[in-house]
């Protein structure tokens, strides 16, 4: 069993602390408002007085703090105990974000590995938990065992901005999936319908519609955007534009459709409109 700090204990902290508690771990736990730790030490944590105390206590140091600029702040503080430590920061943000960080950690002699967690809290230790990794492969091969009581963990490499770019990527995902629902929704209970009721209908159609990814996904890293198209991309503008179309006559905004319409037809308009969908993500690309 190590002995692990946490640093942070909001909502996800404060789970990330506690699992460790239940599966045997010997827990340190610090946080600004201090109130925060009373559960957490009442289930069996030490409660260190600063961040520096936290972290001269452990094997294994995670932050899970609200952004960047928190954690830089809290191990700024901490700074004379960095050398030789472990750190695992599961704060979301961006990949230069991480990368700055792990420069910062690393200038002072400390272990970094940026992660993302891909879970809610309530799910953190059990199946279904995922948390990203990326950065010192010494460090996570070295805890994996903790880290691992945590949630399914998968390392991308030793690039600290991989995590939170695959956590993004993923997340990126999700909301257009959520934007999606949201439309379709509108579109429906515009009509008098409710979404409740259309669900049945949806749902089979999103399952069946996944199973084109593979496909688009080699397309995509192929750039063979012209091979065994079924659907090209110039009929379906003509779809997007009717959803745009009929979005409007419903009074409902078409916020979410607009851009991929526009994507679309910028892509038809370079001459490409025999290609497959994937061939979108050429346009995407180049907005730099």
């Amino acid at each position: 069993m190590s002995r692990i700090s946490i640093l942070g204990l909001g909502a996800m902290g404060a789970a990330l602390a506690m699992t460790l508690i239940r599966k045997g771990h010997s827990v340190t736990v610090w946080n600004r408002t201090a109130s925060r730790s009373e559960p957490l030490a009442s289930a069996g944590a030490t409660v260190a007085a600063s961040p520096a105390e936290a972290i001269a206590n452990s094997d294994l140091t995670i932050l899970c703090v609200v952004d960047y600029p928190a954690a830089r702040a809290i191990l700024a503080e901490a700074e004379p105990v960095l050398a030789n430590r472990d750190l695992v920061n599961l704060t979301n943000g961006t990949p230069g974000e991480a990368k700055d960080l792990a420069a910062f950690l690393q200038a002072r002699g400390a272990a970094y590995l940026d992660g993302g967690i891909m879970a809610i809290p309530p799910m953190i230790g059990d199946d279904g938990a995922l948390i990203l990794y990326s950065g010192s492969a010494a460090l996570f091969e070295g805890h994996k065992a903790a880290l691992d009581a945590l949630a399914a963990s998968h390392y991308l490499g030793d690039d600290p901005g991989l995590a939170p770019l695959y956590d993004l990527a993923l997340l990126s995902g999700m909301y257009g999936l959520f934007s999606g629902f949201m439309h379709a929704s509108a579109l429906v209970t515009s009509g008098g319908g409710k979404a409740v009721d259309f669900l049945p209908l949806l749902l089979p159609w999103l399952q069946a519609m996944s199973g084109t990814l593979p496909d688009l996904a080699d397309k995509v890293d192929s750039g063979r955007h012209d091979q065994n198209v079924v659907s090209n991309l110039a009929m379906q503008k003509i779809a997007l534009d009717n959803i745009v179309r009929a979005s409007r006559e419903e009074g409902v905004a078409p916020d979410f459709m607009e851009p991929m319409l526009r994507l679309a037809a910028r892509r038809v308009a370079d001459g490409h409109g025999s290609d497959d969908i994937s061939g979108v993500i050429e346009t995407i690309r180049r907005q730099k």
